[in-house]
Parts: structure tokens; C-alpha cells; sequence
């Protein structure tokens, strides 16, 4: 187990570090990483999305070497915010960490676990979106209210470096995004048809599978009159 857990945190940090991320803790087999501190980085949303993208790479790579050698096959999660947190030595006179705390962290801490409810493994904010839409191809995943927040958050989904996109990425993210206007607008069959044109294109797309269930419980059951369209995560 010692030796899995150094091979993945070895790759996992030298995907981090190679974007000049801070590596703060690890926690668990969790790592808990920033960047814009301690030196300024204009670009630091980009940054952190390139890394996890990058962390995804290894991790795909890592997880093919651990099933030819007959382990179980293992869920990774990312969550990342942008805005603005107090960073500093905190801690006491004996022992102290260079750490970062906040509510933008806990909301990116709450994203990593949102992955979960739609089986996507990276989310980042609106925030983080609107700071890399023009490099990284990114969709919207949904409109969600998690745990210790009363704001709703617009959360997307980086799918690849736009260098990198194809025709195929393309078409999928353009369905996904058609079945979440109509969804939004209350056209359940419309949107239905089209997130099931997503899953043909990837039959293990799990926000459209998400989808698709709730536009068939709507379509018999439809929500109330004020319905805002919003997700509400009963949990972390």
C-alpha cells in the first residue's frame, strides 16, 4: 500500500509542480494544493486547471499499470475555485504550516466532492470558468447549492486544453449544451433526446445519465411553478 500510495503522490506532484503549484498538505490520499501564493501569478486559474488536467493524464496511465497487475479500479476527484483567501504561517509557536483558509476554499473542497453526484472528476466554479474559457474547453455541468452555502454556483467541467480539441469533443460538448438549455427551459422531451445523442457519442458520460434520469421524473412529476433550476447537494 506505502509503495501505490508514494507512486501516486510522486506522479501527482510532479504534475502539480511542473504548473508551479503549492503543494500545502496531503491529506489522506488527498492533496490539498494553490496557486497565486506565495510569488503572484496572473494566470494562476490556468494554472491550476492544467495541472489537474495533467494529474488526470498520470492518473489514467497509473490506473491501466494497476489493473494489468489485477487491483480494483479507483475514482479520482478535483475541485477547484478562484478568489480571494487568507494565506499565511498559521498555526502555533511549536508548529505551524504556510496554508491558505477561507469559504473559496471550502467551495472548492465541496466541488471535489460534487464529482461524485455526476460522475465527472474535475468541476471548477464559474469564477475559475470565466478566467480560462478562452484556453481550456470547458461545459457546463449544472446550477448547484451545496452544503454550508444559501448562493447557488454555476459549475463546469474542463474537458481538454482547446490545442488538444477535436471534432468528436466538440459535437458531445455542443449536445450536452443544447439538452441543459432546453432542460432549463422546461422542455424535458427535448432535452431528453438530446442528452441521449451525448451518450452515443460516450456511453459513460455520467452528467448526461444524470440528466436523462431527471428529465424522465420531471416529465411525470414536474417541478413547481417557481423552480429556479437549481440543484440543491443535500451533502458533501
Amino acid at each position: 500500500m506505502v509503495s501505490l500510495l508514494n507512486q501516486y503522490f510522486q506522479g501527482m506532484s510532479e504534475a502539480i509542480l511542473a504548473h508551479d503549484g503549492t503543494i500545502n498538505q496531503f491529506q489522506g490520499d488527498a492533496i490539498f494544493a494553490f496557486w497565486g501564493a506565495p510569488l503572484d501569478q496572473p494566470d494562476h486559474p490556468l494554472r491550476a486547471c492544467r495541472a489537474a488536467l495533467a494529474c488526470l493524464s498520470f492518473l489514467n496511465q497509473m490506473e491501466s499499470n494497476w489493473r494489468e497487475k489485477g487491483l480494483a479500479p479507483r475514482t479520482y476527484r478535483f475541485g477547484i475555485n478562484t478568489g480571494e483567501a487568507l494565506v499565511g504561517n498559521i498555526g502555533s509557536t511549536s508548529r505551524f504550516e504556510y496554508t491558505l483558509i477561507g469559504d473559496e476554499v471550502n467551495l472548492a473542497s465541496r466541488l471535489e466532492s460534487a464529482n461524485k453526484f455526476y460522475g465527472t472528476q474535475i468541476l471548477i466554479t464559474e469564477k475559475t470558468h470565466t478566467l480560462v474559457k478562452d484556453r481550456i474547453i470547458t461545459r457546463e455541468v449544472d446550477h448547484i447549492r451545496v452544503v454550508g452555502r444559501s448562493n447557488p454556483v454555476r459549475v463546469y467541467e474542463p474537458v481538454c486544453e482547446i490545442e488538444k480539441q477535436d471534432e468528436t469533443v466538440l459535437k458531445w460538448v455542443r449536445r450536452f449544451e443544447k439538452g441543459l438549455a432546453y432542460y432549463r427551459n422546461g422542455r424535458w422531451q427535448e432535452a431528453l433526446d438530446w442528452f441521449n445523442k451525448t451518450v452515443t457519442l460516450r456511453k459513460e458520460d455520467g452528467p448526461s445519465k444524470v440528466f436523462v434520469e431527471r428529465c424522465r421524473t420531471y416529465e411525470k412529476n414536474p417541478p413547481p411553478g417557481n423552480w429556479d433550476g437549481v440543484t440543491d447537494l443535500g451533502e458533501k
